[in-house]
């Protein structure tokens, strides 16, 4: 095991044996400043053999990542929120097949009564965006955003929308009207308590000082214009503005955003925790003893549910809630990958069938050009399990 602290390269950590080159590859984009700080952790049949940080969580104030040091994951959390659905479904209290007003009567306003949760899951439920003006201020009231959702009439869409902020609300009142916890609770009580992590969905105020502080690389573009297409062009207007949360992602340095509950982009998590939650749908469903999911559940994270392309040629794969490898390598070069990516480049998830998990997490967002941190460590992570694979 190679440990301690490089004061040239500020990566402080550790990696396994055979693993030093997913090392290098942190070290160097803290060194060439395509880094401010971050972490990266994988583990491989449940077992951590990265777990690495480095550079500054607070650049303005010269605070340096630290081995506890967490960060918004932005979409991040929508992979936390399907594992959850996924829990219930295991518990035999949720059906992926049934609608979802099945369980929220109420979502069945305005002819959406026949959305199943799948698709609600896989960015189907046609109410991507809020019709109703909402306030930052207003993230504080998570049950009225799902029931403004509920109400709503959907938008009239050619294709699948990604729901980059209100799959959060609609999968956190799915749980609620379910199970009777919130989003916040459910997860503390079934995943960070049992699995010993550090990730929170509204965060409590005495943890504020082990947040990093996001910065943004580029100037983050205006919401596209797509010619013919008036309902897609006001549905990504609303997305930036209606809360302005994406169009000002700065906002989710403030404590208002980091208490409330956001459950499609406000999670805060460490590295380390979120590579330890996707090793439990790595090692098929069962952790250090524990029996977490069974063959059904497992079979919803890992099957396709719809494919898109958006107008723009961006290719879109998901499963019950996860994203999946597509052309883009998302996943790096895993011919699978599932797990879900974050606003600016974090990345978590798993590769089927290797026992394999992960979790990049940084704070520099990259809102504009091309953004290659995280393939570059999955590149050096799966060809170090490889090595070591076929070394044994």
């Amino acid at each position: 095991m190679s440990a301690g602290t490089d004061d040239a390269t500020r990566v402080g950590g550790w990696v396994a044996p055979g693993y030093e080159g997913v090392r290098d590859v942190f070290a160097a984009h803290l060194a060439d400043g395509r880094e401010t700080g971050a972490a990266f952790a994988a583990c491989v049949a449940g077992r951590p053999v990265v777990d690495l940080h480095g550079g500054t969580a607070d650049s303005a104030g010269g605070v340096p990542w630290r081995e506890d040091t967490a960060v918004v994951v932005f979409s991040g959390t929508k992979g936390v929120m399907s594992l959850c659905l996924l829990l219930l479904a295991e518990r035999g209290l949720l059906d992926h097949d049934r609608p979802v007003a099945h369980y929220w009567p109420e979502f069945a306003a305005h002819g959406k009564g026949g959305t199943t949760v799948r698709e609600a899951l896989s960015h189907r439920a046609r109410v991507p965006a809020f019709r109703e003006a909402v306030t930052v201020a207003d993230l504080a009231d998570p049950v009225r955003l799902a029931g403004l959702l509920a109400a709503q009439e959907p938008f009239d869409l050619a294709q699948p929308h990604y729901h980059a902020l209100t799959h959060g609300w609609l999968t956190g009142e799915l749980l609620r009207r379910v199970d009777g916890r919130d989003a916040g609770t459910f997860v503390a009580e079934e995943l960070t308590g049992p699995l010993g992590l550090d990730l929170w969905i509204g965060l409590p105020a005495e943890l504020e000082p082990r947040v990093a502080v996001l910065e943004l690389q580029g100037e983050k573009p205006p919401p596209p214009v797509w010619p013919g297409d008036p309902v897609r062009t006001e549905v990504d207007r609303l997305l930036d503005t209606n809360p302005p949360l994406l169009g000002e992602p700065t906002l989710f340095n403030t404590r208002e955003v980091h208490a409330a509950q956001i459950p499609g982009a406000g999670g805060i998590a460490t590295a380390r925790s979120m590579a330890r939650l996707y090793a439990v749908l790595a090692c098929d469903g069962e952790l250090e003893g524990r029996r977490w999911l069974g063959e059904a559940a497992l079979r919803e994270a890992c099957t396709e549910a719809v494919a898109w392309t958006t107008p723009d040629g961006w290719p879109n794969r998901y499963s019950a809630g996860f994203q999946m490898q597509t052309s883009r390598a998302p996943f790096g070069p895993a011919a699978e990958g599932v797990g879900h990516g974050g606003f600016g480049g974090s990345q978590h998830g798993f590769w089927p069938g290797t026992g394999v998990s992960f979790s990049y997490c940084p704070n520099r967002l990259v809102v504009e050009g091309e953004d290659t941190r995280s393939q570059a460590l999955l590149t050096a992570l799966h060809g170090a399990w490889q090595a070591q694979r076929a070394a044994v």
